[in-house]
């Protein structure tokens, strides 16, 4: 059974070599995060997840432009903040995108508070919703006519669209009630933070059901962090390491300053770590230690080649066909994981397109 494998670019000043210390040689920058996009690419991954945020880092989609013609198989899962940008502009940028990339673009929808604004949870995914429609009406080439409660707007699609297998994929994340009926109704690939096997079937089983009562069928995504050395007591070390010098007021600011701090994912990886042995272990080679000083994805699968291999191919047990990784540093840990278990994989891109 095969699977995507996806490395995470860290466009939002999210990369280390000890959790929580900055080092000004691994801010985001032009330079550092093509370095590391360009490491994946090298190291046979599939996918190139571009993060989003506000304040910190740097902008996915200008990002994106510019890998476009640097990356030669890789796609780009380029997020975008819904509410940040007008969907007609965003729906011409994403499509100018897929073209220089020749067809390989896929799009990490995002539904997310603005720089100063607070939304209450329900209306917040009823506006991400609306835009997720619009956008893939116009990729798909399509006009849109839409009277909603956010978006009143009739429009035909611009000339230049994704015209041969229309609309890039849309990946999707949330666990709140509100985001997965967005995902049920308008996601192709629904996306998880790191929980246990069980956990995570738990939520497949519901999401599966959900999609079935709109009529749809929903792909899975799988969001985690992975320290991979020779042998486990090597793999441990180096997560005790990370951590090691991570102050925990530092950690608490490093959470606070991220607009996702109050939503249902998040709650569900502190809730894993109050889950977790004294080690941070939530079960076998899940460790929860980078959510001391990271809001999202708060786990990391550790140990060696084998065990990390066992681990992934669980999870695809109960259902999950993408795994977007990152590491710390993320350009050293891309090149092991790349070396020690992505060739004893069976993977390739989840969707196959090609530009119009």
């Amino acid at each position: 059974m095969g699977c995507e494998v996806s490395w995470f670019a860290a466009l939002c000043d999210d990369d280390y070599e000890f959790l929580g210390v900055a080092d000004p040689a691994l801010q985001s920058s032009w330079e550092h995060c093509r370095n590391i996009a360009l490491t994946a690419e090298q190291g046979g991954f599939d996918n190139i997840l571009l993060p989003s945020g506000y304040a910190m880092g740097i902008d996915s989609v200008a990002f994106a432009a510019g890998m476009a013609p640097l990356l030669h198989r890789s796609q780009l899962l380029v997020a975008a903040r819904m509410g940040e940008m007008w969907p007609p502009q965003l729906a011409r940028q994403f499509a100018t995108i897929d073209q220089m990339l020749g067809g390989r673009l896929t799009i990490n929808i995002i539904s997310s508070e603005l720089p100063g604004q607070s939304w209450e949870s329900a209306p917040r995914y009823r506006r991400t919703l609306e835009y997720m429609q619009v956008l893939r009406s116009l990729l798909g080439g399509e006009p849109v006519e839409l009277h909603g409660e956010f978006i009143d707007i009739a429009l035909d699609p611009p000339r230049l669209c994704p015209t041969v297998g229309g609309c890039p994929p849309l990946y999707f994340g949330g666990l709140s009630e509100s985001a997965r009926d967005v995902a049920a109704r308008a996601a192709d690939v629904f996306l998880m933070w790191p929980d246990t096997v069980a956990g995570t079937e738990k939520v497949l089983t519901d999401m599966r059901a959900r999609a079935a009562s709109y009529g749809r069928e929903l792909r899975f995504g799988f969001r985690t962090h992975v320290i991979v050395r020779d042998t486990e007591a090597e793999a441990r070390a180096a997560a005790r390491r990370l951590l090691s010098k991570l102050d925990p007021q530092t950690g608490q600011q490093i959470i606070g300053r991220s607009l996702d701090t109050t939503s249902a994912g998040v709650a569900r990886q502190t809730e894993l770590r109050g889950e977790s042995d004294d080690e941070g272990y939530a079960e076998e080679n899940l460790w929860t230690g980078i959510g001391r000083a990271r809001s999202g994805a708060g786990a990391a699968i550790v140990g060696d080649p084998d065990q990390v291999l066992a681990k992934l191919q669980a999870y695809q047990a109960v259902g999950m066909e993408s795994f977007i990784l990152s590491g710390y540093p993320h350009a050293a840990e891309a090149d092991l994981f790349a070396r020690y278990v992505l060739p004893k994989l069976d993977h390739g891109p989840l969707y196959q397109r090609a530009a119009g």
